[in-house]
């Protein structure tokens, strides 16, 4: 259930989640709804009863590969990025998340030259840490992303195998409508900011 890779940092992902000239210029402009391959590099350090990285492999609703083996193309969820996750990205081949313990997290690098983007801020359904900003576990990593690129069906369809998926959705409906409609990253950033203040 843990993936500190794809969900928190020791530093506050929120801080480095800037807008920068990496930037793309141009919005996706899509309209119609999406569908985004999604990978896992899947370490397998954590509680396998636990693993939501596991689950959805297991549901083929992903693909799992071992570090050795990463992607070579493709967007990863990165908490350190400096750039925000924004819906005018163009398309990516693949959204891409590391899956290990939050204890191992510095050891595991996310894979090299892939597009890296940070949540933005969001509370976490799942029982462990339910309500903590930032603590979210593979799944709903995977499940914001791709909500906020577009893909909101999608999103549904990973959740659907865990009993308290509904409820990360529930909990982060108005943000990831916001941040799916928001015009690009410094609109995200801004919408974030509201967040981070009221929860201050």
């Amino acid at each position: 259930m843990r993936s500190p890779a794809v969900s928190i940092s020791a530093r506050p992902p929120w801080v480095r989640a800037s807008v920068t000239e990496e930037s793309p210029p141009a919005a996706q402009g899509a309209s119609a709804e999406v569908h985004l391959p999604l990978q896992i590099v899947h370490v397998g350090d954590d509680d396998p009863d636990k693993c939501t990285a596991r689950r959805l492999g297991k549901f083929d609703l992903a693909a799992l590969s071992a570090p050795s083996r990463p992607p070579q193309e493709g967007l990863v969820l990165d908490p350190t990025s400096e750039y925000a996750l924004a819906p005018d990205l163009p398309t990516p081949e693949r959204v891409v998340a590391v899956d290990c313990s939050w204890t191992s997290l510095e050891d595991h690098g996310v894979p090299v030259g892939l597009t890296r983007r940070a949540l933005p801020y969001l509370l976490a359904g799942n029982p462990i840490n339910f309500g903590r900003p930032f603590a979210l576990t593979t799944v709903e990593a995977l499940a914001a992303a791709v909500y906020i690129l577009g893909a909101q069906q999608q999103a549904t369809e990973l959740l659907e195998p865990f009993s308290w998926g509904h409820t990360f959705l529930e909990l982060n409906a108005e943000p990831l409508q916001r941040y799916a409609a928001a015009a690009d990253a410094p609109a995200v950033i801004a919408i974030q900011q509201e967040y981070l203040d009221r929860a201050g």
